[in-house]
Order: structure tokens, then C-alpha cells, then sequence
């Protein structure tokens, strides 16, 4: 249980479970629970819109009620778009991510609890739920199928512990140049820019330099970069025959 548990209460169709069920394992996630199905389980359609997902997850439990589906859990979201008019802690999915991991590292069990796509969870359902989950959406139009559902709280829930940088260079092989690489291309650029008469206006030259010096060093070159760009401007400045 160091991951949580997801609860679909009533699902209606058994693609909503396949594809549910397929959100789930991008995010990671790999117990799922089903409270009254109505098209029963197991479920042919499920299994197709899972696209092998069931068989890289734990076997599927199902359960004749919600209270029945909890009872191991120690904490439980109950994920909803509408006001339900109850005195309960009201958080997003990123504040829930964070802190059921939390919960878990300390030892505790964590359920996502999820209603039919028609309607939601029921109240009575609501109830028995420790805190509830919404998300901020556009609030003239809140409407998510199920799989976006478990997928948005999957998603949040998977980068509450992802480690990725938010930004990263992918070298292929190849360093950054020095900047001492760097500023010795900008001397052989600069002296050839000034050999051909670009630099030709005194005035505008410091300028000039400082604008395409900017430029280079904003492009990040690699070292293979800097030979290239070396190549370049000694073959635009050789003098050549022609090809016929």
C-alpha cells in the first residue's frame, strides 16, 4: 500500500473502467476497486479499452458497498465538481497528491474515490469520505469523463514524487563550449565581418558586436557547434572557383 487505491463507485460502461483503469498505470497506480458495476464484472469491454492494462495491475476487487471498499483504508478523497453542502476538508488534487503521500510514508492507507459518469458520487457516498477533492476548472464547464478524472488526480499524484528536471539539454553526445571556445569564434567572426566591410560604420559598430554576441551566447553552442561555425565562416571567406 504505498501507492493509492482508486474506488469507482457505479461505473456505468465498462470502457469508462478500461480506460480508467489504463490512466491509472501511466500514473503508476495499481490497485483498483469497483463498487457495483453496472455492467457487471469481469468485463469483455473493459479488458479491450485497458489495452493490457489489467495484466500489469492487481487483480480488480469488487465490492457490493462503498463502506465495504473502504474499511482497510485509513484516509479517503472523495472526488467531486459541485458543492456538496457538507462541513469537510475541501483541497485540490495537487494539496491532496502531496499530502496522501505524506500519509502513506507515515503508514497509512490512501483511497481516491470516484463517481458514476452520469451524476457523481451520491451524499451517502460523500459521507463516509475524509476530505474532498476538486480540481480548478473553467467553472462554466466542469465536466470530466471518468478516465480524465482518475487521470488528473493520477497525473498529480505521480508528480508529487517525480524527480524529472522541469528543464533539461539534451547533449547528444556532445558538450557546451567554453566560453572560451565561445569568445575565440567571436573573434574570428568579428574579424572576418570586418574584413568583408559589414562592421564598415564606427559608430554602429559596438552595437552591432554586442547584439551578435548576444545571439551566440544565447544559442547555448556545443563544441561541435563552435567547429561547424568556424567551417562556415572560413569557407564563406575563401575564395572559390564556381562549380559549373
Amino acid at each position: 500500500m504505498d501507492r493509492p487505491t482508486i474506488i469507482l463507485v457505479s461505473a456505468q460502461m465498462g470502457e469508462n473502467i478500461g480506460t480508467a483503469a489504463r490512466a491509472m498505470l501511466n500514473c503508476g497506480l495499481t490497485d483498483l476497486r469497483l463498487v457495483g458495476p453496472r455492467d457487471g464484472w469481469p468485463n469483455v469491454k473493459a479488458e479491450r479499452a485497458a489495452v493490457g492494462a489489467f495484466e500489469m495491475m492487481q487483480p480488480v476487487r469488487v465490492f457490493d458497498t462503498t463502506e465495504q471498499a473502504c474499511a482497510d483504508l485509513t484516509y479517503v478523497y472523495a472526488t467531486s465538481a459541485r458543492d456538496r453542502k457538507m462541513v469537510k476538508p475541501v483541497v485540490t488534487a495537487r494539496f491532496a497528491a502531496g499530502e496522501a503521500r505524506a500519509k502513506i510514508a507515515a503508514g497509512g492507507k490512501v483511497g481516491f474515490m470516484f463517481g458514476a459518469e452520469r451524476m457523481g458520487l451520491l451524499n451517502d457516498d460523500v459521507a463516509l469520505a475524509d476530505a474532498l477533492l476538486t480540481v480548478p476548472l473553467n467553472p462554466e464547464f466542469t465536466s470530466l469523463n471518468l478516465a480524465q478524472a482518475v487521470l488528473l488526480v493520477g497525473y498529480e499524484w505521480y508528480q508529487s514524487g517525480d524527480a524529472t528536471p522541469p528543464s533539461q539539454m539534451d547533449m547528444n553526445g556532445t558538450e557546451l563550449a567554453t566560453k572560451d571556445q565561445v569568445y575565440a569564434f567571436f573573434a574570428h567572426f568579428e574579424r572576418e565581418l570586418d574584413a568583408c566591410g559589414f562592421l564598415r560604420n564606427e559608430a554602429a559598430r559596438p552595437n552591432m558586436v554586442r547584439n551578435l554576441r548576444n545571439m551566440w551566447s544565447r544559442a547555448q553552442l556545443t563544441e561541435q557547434e563552435v567547429r561547424t561555425l568556424h567551417g562556415v565562416v572560413k569557407e564563406l571567406t575563401t575564395l572559390r572557383v564556381p562549380r559549373k
